[in-house]
């Protein structure tokens, strides 16, 4: 089982403590998804996000649901292989 979390890069030019905004669920628990497919956007400092599955696999568990709030390094979602 793997994680899906923010790209690291996306926290690049951000003050310590920044949280982003998660704003909308792409897939669903259940659904298979490809490495690079976006799954989620995630708004942060006014600026949309597209957050990309790390490998293929099916969405296991969403772990930050739309509209809440994630901090630097905390899994939006777990991915486990097809």
């Amino acid at each position: 089982m793997s994680e899906i979390h923010l790209p690291q890069d996306a926290w690049e030019d951000v003050e310590p403590g920044t949280e982003a905004l998660l704003e909308q669920w792409l897939v669903k628990p259940g659904d298979r998804v490809t490495a690079g497919q976006t799954v989620a956007v995630v708004v942060m400092v006014k600026t949309s996000i597209d957050v990309p599955a790390p490998q293929d696999g099916v969405l296991d568990q969403v772990l930050i649901e739309a509209d809440a709030t994630v901090a630097q390094g905390k899994p939006l979602a777990t991915l486990r292989a097809a």
